[in-house]
């Protein structure tokens, strides 16, 4: 049995670089979530040299539009987005100095190349986790783009956030190892 990961945002560049994929990590801090429309709104911001809603620093941004929250939850559940979604704007962005990201799927060979460049770490969520992952939730507030709704880019403290290193800052992938193991049989 591995020994259990427990992490806590932001992240460093020794932290990233002591994850291999396939690590259970358990991840505890500031987390922000945002999908497509506000990862497009980001780069428009950059295009304009326009300032971040957040300072990318060691920071972790999970691909999610989390539901709305049940009565004295601070969220509801927050089930990732397919990360695909984001891949025409996630090199942008690590250039930018994002690091850390959390969704879910495959992700393409510019972002790849763009984690091994920028020593960056793609975590899968568990799947079928929506509710596990809101349970880590301990609060929840809005921080930009408040007119996307359930898109809006939202700031999160989370607690034992469970998720899977997929690709680690060396280009292991856990899609690849998959694969490979059941090619040989």
């Amino acid at each position: 049995m591995e020994d259990r990961i427990e992490m806590t945002t932001p992240f460093t560049d020794e932290t990233i670089k002591k994850l291999n994929a396939g690590d259970m990590v358990y991840l505890s801090g500031t987390v922000y979530t945002a999908r497509d429309a506000a990862h497009k709104k980001m780069c428009e911001l950059l295009e304009k040299g326009e300032s971040m809603p957040f300072d990318f620093t060691g920071a972790v941004i999970y691909y999610a539009g989390p539901c709305p929250a049940k009565p004295g939850r601070p969220i509801g559940s927050v089930g990732p987005t397919t990360s695909g979604r984001m891949d025409l704007y996630t090199p942008t962005l690590m250039k930018e100095g994002l690091r850390v990201m959390i969704g879910k799927g495959l992700r393409n060979q510019e972002v790849i190349d763009s984690i091994i460049r920028y020593s960056g770490v793609y975590f899968a969520a568990i799947g079928g986790a929506a509710a596990l992952m809101g349970q880590s939730v301990e609060n929840s507030e809005i921080i930009a783009f408040d007119e996307l709704g359930t898109e809006a880019v939202r700031k999160l403290h989370v607690k034992n956030l469970p998720v899977i290193v997929a690709i680690d800052c060396k280009g292991n992938n856990i899609y690849e190892k998959g694969r490979a193991a059941f090619a040989h049989h």
